[in-house]
């Protein structure tokens, strides 16, 4: 087996969890960084929009490390898919299979299945709730408890702020009764 090809297999939780978790402290440790990145939305509004907004009057320059971030987020996405993508079909357990077809979703051979994110499925009242609707709360709720489940559950928890211990506490809950009550409603319509 090449190189390239162990690289193109799942990579285990003991490899992947802590490559994830130093990225805490070297961020902090190279520059007083915290790791996060719904912030650069906020980066991104006070760049483009007028300065008259009090929630945009800050040095958003400061902050152009994350943005370089994300755009590096968004090149390894794009390099990762092009190059290392692994060709072989997902891997669910069977009982999650029959439980999404009983949803109508049948194609579930890539990560994301065309019956529910697609352009035709946007215009959908299921599409819309899930895509836009969705995606602004989100968006929202990101903003609303101080950030994203990645700076709270990573950073935060690392640096045993107790907001944070919060707000990755309701993440958990919010996503379960997403998955187990809510979901399971919007995708049988």
């Amino acid at each position: 087996m090449t190189l390239l090809e162990i690289i193109k297999q799942p990579w285990p939780w003991y490899v992947a969890g802590p490559l994830v978790g130093l990225t805490v402290p070297i961020l902090l440790l190279l520059g007083n960084k915290h790791f996060g990145i719904s912030a650069n939305l906020r980066h991104a509004c006070a760049i483009c929009l007028p300065k008259n907004i009090a929630f945009f009057q800050y040095d958003w320059k400061k902050e152009k490390w994350n943005l370089f971030f994300v755009l590096g987020i968004l090149i390894g996405s794009f390099l990762t898919y092009s190059f290392l993508s692994n060709p072989n079909p997902i891997q669910i357990h069977p009982d999650l299979k029959a439980e999404l077809m009983s949803y109508g979703i049948n194609d579930i051979s890539g990560m994301l299945p065309e019956s529910i994110f697609s352009w035709n499925e946007l215009f959908t009242i299921k599409g819309f709730l899930i895509i836009a609707l969705g995606g602004f709360l989100i968006g929202f709720g990101s903003r609303y408890a101080g950030g994203c489940t990645s700076g709270h559950a990573i950073s935060g928890l690392s640096n045993l702020q107790l907001p944070s211990l919060i707000a990755t506490c309701c993440f958990f809950i919010g996503g379960l009764l997403m998955a187990n009550f809510i979901l399971p409603y919007i995708l049988s319509l």
